[in-house]
């Protein structure tokens, strides 16, 4: 599990509930009800009418994905990749089902299955094609709904903010209530501002963050498996996944590297 939008999203209210305590006030005085019932209620109603509700269950089926971070970084799939091109220059493609149950992922492992199938170079590129698209559009459809979200919450808090500056010039024969009224209209205004900045763009950019990351492995996968299946060397795979990776893994020790121990060598004196 990723943590980062946990502490994230922690350090931001912890930094407001610090400013509003070191002023004096009490952050209990902007959890009024009424206009966080408006801004958070019609935000995500507005949300799901500009959208459809596939997109809607779509988006907040990801929430968990969201929070838990990727499944796995592009990087960690080239040790496997590179196995498995060891394991059928060896022994075969017929082997790779052997390693099935090993595979990190569901997208690995229907390529492995695929090749052991025998599958067609053409067709095997098709396949795998076709899922990094059809992942990658579920993804930017669940990162564009809390995006816009996050654009129109501060406008619906205006909104807020305008009723209630309504309500209030009707009681002003009632000066006593004036005060908190007020108060009461700007916090629609702030928690707009708020659920925008605090919540639902940091939700789209996190969202956009893992699909891209996904989207990269997978690519790794898909060079790795078409490059395994026209016979490539293990290190010129190795050498060509880490070229095309963000983060550069650390290399796989091997048996003949000058006695080094594959936990990792001592350094020398």
């Amino acid at each position: 599990m990723d943590p980062a939008f946990l502490i994230g999203v922690f350090l931001a209210f912890g930094a407001l509930v610090a400013m509003i305590t070191m002023e004096g006030a009490s952050f209990e005085a902007l959890l009024i009800p009424a206009p966080m019932i408006l801004v958070l209620g019609s935000t995500i109603g507005v949300g799901i009418a500009s959208h459809t509700l596939r997109d809607t269950r779509l988006a907040f089926a990801s929430l968990g994905r969201m929070v838990r971070g990727p499944k796995s970084t592009p990087e960690a799939v080239i040790p496997f990749l590179v196995g498995y091109a060891e394991k059928a220059r060896g022994d075969g493609l017929l082997a790779l089902e052997q390693e099935l149950d090993g595979a990190p992922d569901e997208f690995t492992r229907q390529a492995l299955q695929a090749l052991a199938d025998g599958t067609d170079a053409e067709d095997l590129r098709m396949m795998m094609d076709d899922e990094i698209t059809a992942t990658s559009s579920r993804n930017r459809i669940a990162a564009k709904f809390f995006a816009s979200l996050g654009g129109y919450a501060p406008t619906i808090g205006i909104v807020g903010t305008v009723v209630s500056l309504t309500h209030v010039l009707e009681k002003l024969d009632e000066p006593d209530h004036l005060g908190p009224m007020i108060a009461a209209a700007f916090v629609a205004t702030l928690w707009g501002l708020l659920s925008a900045n605090f919540i639902w763009n940091p939700i789209a950019g996190r969202l956009g963050r893992i699909g891209a990351v996904e989207l990269e492995r997978m690519t790794l996968v898909s060079e790795g498996m078409l490059a395994i299946q026209s016979g490539s060397a293990p290190h010129l795979l190795q050498e060509r996944l880490e070229a095309l990776s963000t983060v550069k893994p650390k290399r796989r020790k091997t048996d003949d590297s000058k006695g080094a121990d594959p936990k990792g060598a001592e350094e020398p004196r």
